[in-house]
């Protein structure tokens, strides 16, 4: 197995350099691959920042990523949950770390964007609490 790093990632989707990316396809195709929840966390800003996408479309693209049969994602069941809150309208981050804080009593913050969101989201586990 072959851990990969964001630019892999990048290289695959965005295809704007060729070589590179043509040798990013081959290696994702060719190998069984381990994406860290770090590099998903990156690619999703990359994507949104570097390269304006949607948070939907790099929703989107984040989930088919975890949906790989050659690709082990760390933390793949929390990767899908935040994806699929970024279809709530979610930010990503945010949906990431309530996602990894499962099995915690609440989830607090002092972001009142974050708490209004999650107030929107019926019985969310963990709780999200406005300080």
């Amino acid at each position: 197995m072959r851990a990969i790093d964001t630019n892999i990632l990048v290289r695959a989707l965005v295809r704007d350099e060729a070589a590179q990316s043509a040798r990013a396809q081959a290696l994702m195709s060719e190998h069984e691959i381990f994406i860290p929840v770090t590099v998903m966390l990156e690619l999703e800003w990359v994507l949104r920042s570097r390269y304006a996408y949607s948070p939907k479309v790099v929703a989107q693209a984040l989930a088919k990523i975890a949906a790989l049969g050659n690709a082990v994602v760390a933390e793949r069941e929390a990767v899908l949950t935040a994806t699929a809150k970024v279809m709530q309208g979610w930010d990503f981050a945010d949906a990431m770390h309530h996602a990894l804080s499962v099995g915690c009593d609440d989830f607090v913050t002092l972001d009142a964007d974050l708490a209004r969101r999650a107030t929107r989201t019926a019985k969310l586990v963990p709780a999200v609490t406005k300080l």
